[in-house]
């Protein structure tokens, strides 16, 4: 029998895709455009070819950059993904505590980024904030604003705080969709816990984690708001993430050419990385 297929749908997608044309490919283009030319102002350009993307690859500068942020997206990777499946599991699965803990769970999430970094901005100071008063009647000698390693822990800890909340909601969604008839089973088998966990409960997270892991990557890889708001990118570069470093070049500096370059380099990484873990992440599935 012969399916016939009706085209008519595209209709209601066109505006959709117009929309993302003129928000997202005509902003694209104009990057382009500047990255292979130079401007003294005045809007006279000259043509540069990949000058600019290859001073960029072969700066310092930018691959200590990326290295952070590299560091940073796997060391939040390792918290928030154990972590957020944790939380999930020990979450109530009937009666009031659900939609009680569902709403402390979505709070966080709730607040803009730059009023959680003003927030932890606030709570980390040694003179007025809770964080760094208390750390200080401990003996804790903790100032983020002089210590490199103190402001990658009051990022960190900051960015656990606000997201991993999203990767509990993702695995808790995960877990609520596994029929009773599987842990009944289980039960009349006398599985342990683990086994439950690592032969019905994992299996049925796998597709919510792989959203949860490609989320938190993207977002973590493209942080800017929080660590700006805290540190500024100090003490010296030591949180000087590429999202920051290519704010600075574009707006401190006003390096147009090299900017735009080091923005498609940032969007290609983020892109190749976001596949690389679909990838791995969907064969696995596949296999399993």
């Amino acid at each position: 029998m012969n399916k016939t297929w009706n085209n008519k749908a595209w209709f209601l997608v066109l505006p959709v895709l117009l929309l993302v044309a003129f928000s997202a490919i005509i902003p694209l283009m104009t990057v382009v455009n500047y990255s292979m030319q130079d401007t003294f102002g005045n809007n006279q350009f000259f043509w540069a070819g990949t000058d600019w993307f290859t001073d960029v690859l072969h700066s310092d500068r930018f691959w200590n950059a990326l290295a952070r942020n590299l560091i940073f997206s796997f060391v939040i990777l390792a918290i928030e993904i154990p972590l957020g499946i944790f939380v999930a599991l020990n979450m109530p699965k009937k009666g009031i505590g659900v939609p009680v803990c569902l709403v402390l769970m979505a709070l966080p999430l709730l607040i803009p980024w730059n009023v959680v970094g003003t927030i932890w901005q606030v709570f980390g100071r040694v003179d007025i904030g809770l964080l760094g008063h208390y750390l200080r009647i401990l003996g804790v000698d903790y100032n983020y604003t002089q210590d490199p390693v103190d402001a990658w822990a009051t990022v960190i800890v900051m960015d656990v705080w606000h997201w991993t909340s999203l990767v509990v909601l993702l695995c808790y969604a995960g877990l609520v969709s596994i029929p009773d008839a599987y842990y009944q089973a289980a039960k009349i088998d006398g599985a342990s816990r683990w086994s439950v966990f690592r032969y019905i409960q994992l299996p049925k997270m796998k597709r919510v984690l792989l959203i949860a892991v490609l989320l938190r990557f993207m977002d973590s890889f493209m942080i800017y708001t929080e660590p700006f708001v805290v540190t500024g990118g100090g003490p010296g570069n030591s949180t000087t993430f590429l999202s920051i470093d290519l704010v600075k070049m574009a707006v401190g500096q006003f390096d147009l050419g090299p900017a735009a370059a080091m923005s498609i380099i940032y969007f290609l990484i983020i892109l190749l990385l976001s596949w690389v873990f679909y990838t791995v992440m969907t064969s696995q599935d596949a296999k399993g």
